[in-house]
């Protein structure tokens, strides 16, 4: 049985559950909010969107990033985070509550709004390269030589159990979901969140076209080389999705939905106009499978949607 195989069996709800008790004094219980297809055009179908856009540094990432931090022995040389932007400050924010030593790398793509919290929040930062695969090389070059400890972005058992709190805080606040749908990039997310519902409840991947890294996985029956573009490319485009996170996708993952990029902006306007929520690119990427019909509830459908993230300039969609 490979290593991947036996780490993601080792993210179960009770492991989750005691990552979820040693975090929860560092991070916010996000609020969800229900609300009436009608509300969109839509059919008769409820959608609970989880909204943990509001989580500290912006984004779901604090979850793992205080996993990391708090189950591992950090060394004197601190931590080191590639990221697309929203990981790094997670990461940055997580060192800075914790007195610890900070230093993230990302891409050229990365978001002026997550440029600027990583900075915030005191970290030492490089930019440089073009997609994450770049910011990762040269982070795992840095804790070679320096001793820092490595803090990945998706594929670390600490950080799955992290973001799988999400689905148990979620449970807590929406009883009764039929359906789940989450953003899916390197799939930490995804992978906790599966793990913590263990098929109790169907969860649906969402993920850019034009970063399709589970769907690609999927076919091959293993992670591989995926295109990494679009409009999400600062969230939700690594090479690769997970090694660990993936024989997690394939007992509790329903299905994967692919979402363009004229979608995941649609949902974005949608968030903003109707609800005056302002959701970064792949923090509306799950909504967009609802909206654009890429998924269609049922009459009486519960649907949760995690939105994920926030860090973005971008307030006036005109």
């Amino acid at each position: 049985m490979s290593e991947a195989i036996l780490a993601g069996r080792s993210i179960d709800r009770a492991r989750i559950s005691g990552t979820y008790d040693l975090i929860r004094p560092f991070i916010r219980r996000t609020p969800v909010m229900e609300v009436g297809g009608s509300e969109f055009g839509l059919g008769n179908f409820r959608s609970i969107l989880k909204l943990e856009l509001l989580q500290h540094s912006g984004s779901f990432k604090a979850r793992g990033a205080f996993a990391n931090l708090l189950l591992r022995d950090v060394p004197e040389a601190g931590v080191v985070a590639a990221s697309g932007g929203n990981h790094g400050a997670a990461v940055a924010y997580a060192a800075m509550k914790l007195a610890k030593r900070a230093r993230i790398y990302v891409p050229s793509v990365a978001s002026a709004a997550k440029v600027a919290r990583i900075r915030d929040y005191g970290a030492d930062l490089i930019v440089g390269g073009e997609h994450y695969a770049d910011a990762l090389a040269q982070a795992q070059i840095w804790a070679g030589e320096s001793g820092a400890m490595q803090v990945h972005a998706y594929d670390q058992i600490e950080t799955l159990l992290g973001q799988g709190t999400l689905g148990a805080e979620l449970e807590n606040q929406a009883v009764s979901l039929d359906t789940l749908l989450v953003a899916v990039g390197g799939g930490g997310l995804l992978g906790g969140i599966a793990a913590w519902f263990a098929g109790r409840v169907r969860v649906i991947g969402v993920e850019p076209a034009a970063a399709p890294t589970l769907t690609q996985a999927l076919k091959a029956g293993r992670p591989v080389d995926a295109e990494a573009g679009g409009i999400a490319a600062d969230s939700l485009a690594p090479k690769q999705v997970g090694q660990i996170m993936y024989p997690i996708a394939e007992r509790h993952v329903d299905r994967v939905i692919l979402v363009s990029d004229d979608a995941i902006r649609e949902a974005q306007l949608a968030l903003w106009s109707q609800l005056r929520i302002v959701a970064e690119a792949g923090g509306a990427a799950a909504f967009a499978a609802i909206l654009d019909g890429c998924y269609s509830p049922a009459a009486g459908e519960r649907v949760g949607v995690v939105v994920c993230g926030g860090n973005t300039t971008a307030v006036d969609f005109g």
